[in-house]
């Protein structure tokens, strides 16, 4: 019933917000992309998306079709390799940013393991200015980051806003510095906070660094200061900052998966694993059952 090239023309829609980016990450005039999308809401009989010459957005029917498509395609991309007898084999060396940390990415990357038992797959837990580093120098083969401002690349997973966080107690002085809680450089929300910070004239100081999620919220819990982080992966234990206490708008980030070019032996696997991110992520905005290691 649902055509699987209209399916995943959806879901670059659904995740751009934009028939224009849509067409361009896919390669399809746009055409094409209406096109595709049209045919969709006429195979369903529902609207799945409102838009005018400003903006697109999707309707509660689109919203559950986000669902149902990640998990068609998951299916389909199964159905495929079992009925080709093709079996992934090798070594995959898949790159997540610190964000994942706490939500159910172990989720999806068992089920992968279970598809595909005869890949290895080594994880790599890292800051995402890293991870790209890594994977242009030929060290990973996927990644699964915050994407790079000033790099177009990457197949998105999905958008979100940036916001400043703290412990519910924290009390930010106005006539004092900031103080931030930041990963170390290359990180790229470290960069972002402080952009904006300076593009608002506002005073700041480092109150702890840390290359792991984990340490920064133990040190935001501490209430030791404010960190930038997406708005959709906020800790336990942390409250957004209220708008009274004047910090500047962080802006969006979005979540894209880049692949390596330096060993096209591992594209199959990559290919494979990431349309599991893709079907499975709804999941990256939950917490996890159990922790990544």
């Amino acid at each position: 019933m649902y055509d699987p090239s209209h399916l995943r023309t959806f879901l670059s829609v659904a995740l751009t917000l934009s028939f224009t980016q849509a067409a361009r990450r896919l390669g399809l005039r746009q055409s094409t992309v209406s096109q595709h999308v049209r045919r969709l809401e006429d195979a369903t009989g529902r609207q799945l998306f409102s838009r005018d010459t400003h903006s697109v957005e999707l309707t509660e029917d689109g919203e559950a079709m986000l669902g149902f498509a990640r998990r068609i395609l998951e299916v389909h991309e199964q159905a495929t390799a079992f009925f080709t007898g093709t079996r992934l084999r090798g070594r995959l060396r898949f790159g997540a940013s610190e964000d994942f940390v706490l939500t159910r990415l172990p989720e999806i990357l068992e089920g992968f393991r279970h598809d595909h038992p005869e890949v290895d797959l080594e994880l790599t837990v890292e800051l995402s200015g890293t991870l790209h580093e890594r994977l242009a120098a030929g060290k990973l083969d996927l990644v699964l980051a915050k994407r790079r401002p000033e790099d177009p690349r990457g197949e998105p997973v999905w958008s979100d806003r940036l916001v400043w966080i703290g412990a519910e107690r924290l009390r930010l002085e106005p006539d004092r510095p900031v103080p931030l809680i930041v990963y170390p450089p290359p990180g790229i929300t470290r960069a972002l906070a402080l952009e904006a910070l300076q593009r608002e004239g506002r005073a700041w100081r480092v109150a702890c660094t840390s290359g792991s999620l984990n340490g920064l919220i133990a040190a935001a819990r501490a209430g030791l200061g404010v960190m930038a982080h997406s708005r959709g992966l906020v800790p336990p234990g942390l409250v957004r900052v209220p708008e009274r206490a004047g910090l500047p708008e962080l802006g969006g980030v979005d979540f894209v998966l880049v692949h390596g070019r330096h060993r096209p032996s591992a594209q199959g696997a990559a290919n494979a694993l990431a349309a599991a991110v893709l079907a499975g992520g709804d999941r990256l905005h939950r917490p996890q059952r159990t922790g990544l290691g």
